[in-house]
């Protein structure tokens, strides 16, 4: 079933209104709200709660001093780094200082949500405001600090080199020097974050649902965080609205409280996100400044590459150095890029955390390098295209080692790709070659048309693990279980797809969970592209253990060499010898002493087996009871996806309006699963890539105060701004897994920024680097082209 369009298994439910947000669960529970905090900068003086205490439906009201054992501890850093030796993360309610507007100060429960922000608006927090540092200008300028423990407000500082990038520079026939930034913006999944907690006294057990990537490190957060023994703690993920990398973090503070207080008052307890809370309190991403000099030979070629740049990590660092230790390894994209060098400074703000968004750091690093690919040619008025092929890696090269540290920790070599190929079948498709004459015409008629192009390489399948468990019942069906969550991405879709072609049944048979701790206690999360390569590479090796198994009992039941037999359509049968056979539900029989003496099944199996001793060993000797296994897989590194986009846009003459005209899009992850999952994974990537290059931005005054927290204010493409993409494949096959999978969930985002800033210089002639980019500062930098 690889490579054929199959229609998502999952819509279907999902489309007609049967889904199971988080939102719909927990009727019965009380609800949570949050006094967060207004200042962006702020000591805690007094929290007087007296005018709160008679509302009726009041249960409970929480402050940091309420808080007992590891709850009391600040949220872990998941992800630490050498370089990280400033790294802060937050208490799960404020201890005495708050660092962003919206930092969570008390937990209200009440009988339900109208009470308890009543409540809320009740409670008197008396602050005594501090200096906020927002933005990176201020944060490097140093004048005020976030943590006034934290010199210079510099979290980490890393660097990487390979080669004598400084010499390198020098001693090229040509320089230039670029100074580029990214704004802040945000995933806004249409469903923000959620917590349901259900203690059992009985048991002294944990049942949570919430909406996130990782349920089972949440379950192992909130066992620890609550000193109960992880196998009495479950975590369950419902349908989740979107995810896009916010719900990454485990545990966020809510995930941490909302079970505590389940536990304290013996009663389910449920907190779901309100759009202000997602904007003010959740995460967010992109901000980075980038220093640029590069130098290059007469035919365009790099000969070094030095960048230096400021990451704004926000108030806290849960997720580590993640984000910028990816822009500083794929910035270099598909090219060789002589000498490098880079350095980044992470830096503290007064803001809302900074953790991976959909392309987590590749945008900024993929807007760096084609601004610098543009400028080389440019400079030496070469086609831009030639220019990235002087400089691409070959095929002949791969693997391909860049002599850095990737995110995993693992040396950063590209295991396939065929840059030049992909390039050939992107100028093709959205016809670079011919551009000039529709440019020609474009003008005649007055108007102003620009083309632009973006190349990427995106690590994908990051590690340490994952597994999956697969059972076959006797009725033939097949039970598929993975610890992976699922947020729209067609999981249960190609994870089936999958199984029914490694174990010989019917698409239709098999049915995949996830997220499900009570079905997989072991998994690692959804993010960075991993799910077909991780899990969906465990799964193949779970089925092939569970096809081995059956053909073991079936070749004693038929009376057959197991090398003669095959699985079709869920019969295990003699290679030509029709007739000779027996279904894979009956084998689930065979399998499993008490299912064999008490399923009607049995029956069945005796019709095909002839005479079945009662007595004899059910499974072959070794073998363990049920027709079913578990498999993990960890991977030796991560597989490098590849693509490029080329955009053409129109801009208006008079009012700066920005028009994309075409969209396209060349993706290689390997071999494709199926087509239908992999484009529409891409044009979720590619509107969010629009997204991020025209409409989105954080917008922050100096006070820390978030000023377009809403939807309202803060600016998502609709359908009707969304260009029409047109997608053609190549397929270069990883060797580094045993489906020869590369991930494609962020494809579609990365190289927007670059691609559509790329076309608009073209329309315009002038340099774009900054994005994203709005059409009242295309005009401002029209009028002050004019004016040089």
């Amino acid at each position: 079933m690889f490579g054929q369009r199959i229609r998502r298994v999952e819509d279907p439910r999902l489309l007609s209104g049967r889904g199971r947000y988080l939102d719909d669960l927990g009727h019965d529970a009380l609800a949570v709200a949050f006094v967060r905090s207004p200042h962006a900068h702020a000591r805690i003086v007094d929290i007087d709660v007296s005018a709160a205490l008679a509302v009726d439906g009041l249960v409970a009201i929480y402050t940091y001093d309420d808080l007992d054992g590891r709850t009391s501890e600040p949220l872990p850093l998941l992800i630490p780094h050498p370089t990280l030796n400033q790294g802060r993360t937050p208490y799960p309610l404020a201890d005495g200082e708050v660092n962003h507007v919206g930092e969570a100060i008390a937990m209200v429960v009440a009988s339900d949500r109208y009470v308890a922000e009543d409540v809320v608006g009740l409670i008197q927090v008396e602050y005594e405001p501090l200096p906020p540092v927002v933005g990176l200008a201020a944060s490097r300028d140093g004048d005020a600090l976030v943590h006034a423990d934290v010199p210079g407000n510099v979290a980490a500082t890393m660097v990487q080199e390979v080669g004598d990038a400084a010499a390198a520079i020098a001693a090229a026939a040509h320089r230039a020097t670029l100074s580029l930034s990214i704004e802040r913006s945000a995933s806004m999944p249409m469903e923000g974050k959620g917590v349901l907690a259900r203690w059992d006294a009985d048991d002294e057990s944990l049942l949570v649902h919430t909406s996130t990537q990782s349920s089972t490190s949440v379950r192992q957060a909130i066992a620890a965080k609550l000193s109960i023994p992880v196998d009495r703690v479950e975590v369950v993920t419902p349908d989740i609205g979107g995810g896009f990398g916010v719900k990454i973090v485990h545990p966020w503070p809510e995930e941490i409280l909302v079970p505590w207080a389940a536990r304290r008052l013996g009663q389910p307890v449920k907190w779901v996100e309100d759009r202000r809370e997602h904007f003010i309190s959740s995460a967010h991403e992109r901000g980075q400044l980038h220093e640029v000099e590069v130098g290059y030979d007469d035919d365009g070629r790099l000969c070094g590459l030095s960048v230096r740049f400021w990451h704004d990590n926000g108030a806290y660092t849960p997720y580590g150095l993640i984000v910028p230790i990816i822009t500083s390894t794929q910035l270099l994209g598909p090219y060789k890029p002589g000498a490098y060098r880079v350095e980044f400074q992470s830096m503290y703000t007064n803001t809302v955390i900074v953790t991976p968004y959909r392309g987590a750091g590749r945008p900024q690093g993929c807007f760096v390098m084609e601004r610098v690919m543009d400028a080389i040619a440019a400079d030496l008025g070469i086609d831009r295209a030639v220019v990235r092929e002087r400089n691409f890696i070959q095929p002949a090269e791969m693997p391909y080692d860049h002599g850095l540290m990737f995110q995993d920790g693992r040396p950063l070599v590209y295991d396939s790709g065929d840059f030049p190929a992909s390039l050939a079948k992107l100028k093709a498709l959205v016809g670079w070659d011919e551009f000039d004459s529709f440019r020609a015409a474009a003008r005649a008629e007055g108007r102003r048309v620009g083309i632009g192009l973006g190349c990427y390489v995106e690590g994908t399948g990051v590690g340490p693990y994952e597994g999956g468990h697969l059972r076959v019942e006797t009725d033939g069906s097949v039970v598929v279980s993975t610890g992976l969550t699922s947020q729209g991405q067609g999981h249960q879709t190609m994870l089936a797809q999958i199984v029914a072609d490694e174990l010989g049944v019917e698409m239709e048979r098999v049915r995949v969970t996830t997220g499900d701790t009570r079905r997989f206690k072991y998994a690692v999360g959804t993010f960075a592209s991993r799910t077909a390569v991780m899990s969906g590479s465990a799964v193949a090796l779970t089925a092939r253990k569970v096809r081995a198994k059956a053909l073991k009992i079936a070749a004693n039941a038929l009376e057959a060499a197991v090398d003669d037999l095959e699985i079709v359509d869920g019969q295990i049968r003699v290679k030509g010898s029709p007739g000779s056979e027996i279904d894979l539900g009956s084998v689930a029989v065979l399998s499993n002493p008490l299912r064999y003496a008490f399923d009607a099944g049995a029956a069945r199996a005796t019709q095909f087996a002839g005479p079945v001793d009662p007595t004899a060993p059910p499974v072959p000797e070794g073998e363990q009871p049920g027709l079913e296994g578990t498999d993990y897989y960890s991977p030796v590194g991560s597989t490098f996806a590849n693509g490029m986009h080329a955009v053409v846009v129109e801009t208006d003459p008079e009012t700066a309006e920005i028009n994309i005209l075409r969209y396209c899009v060349v993706h290689d992850c390997g071999t494709v699963i199926n087509p239908m999952i992999v484009e529409g994974q891409i044009h979720g990537g590619v509107a969010q890539g629009v997204a991020g290059a025209l409409y989105e931005r954080m917008e922050y005054d100096d006070a820390g105060q978030l000023l377009n927290a809403s939807y309202m204010d803060f600016l998502m493409p609709y359908a009707s701004e969304v260009p029409h993409i047109e997608i053609d494949h190549l397929e270069t096959p990883s060797p580094l897994n045993p489906l020869g999978v590369k991930g494609a969930g962020e494809a579609g985002v990365i190289p927007g920024s670059a691609a559509i800033a790329a076309a608009i210089e073209d329309a315009e002639g002038f340099a774009i680097t900054t994005m994203p980019i709005s059409p009242s500062q295309l005009f401002d930098l029209r009028r002050r082209h004019c004016e040089r």
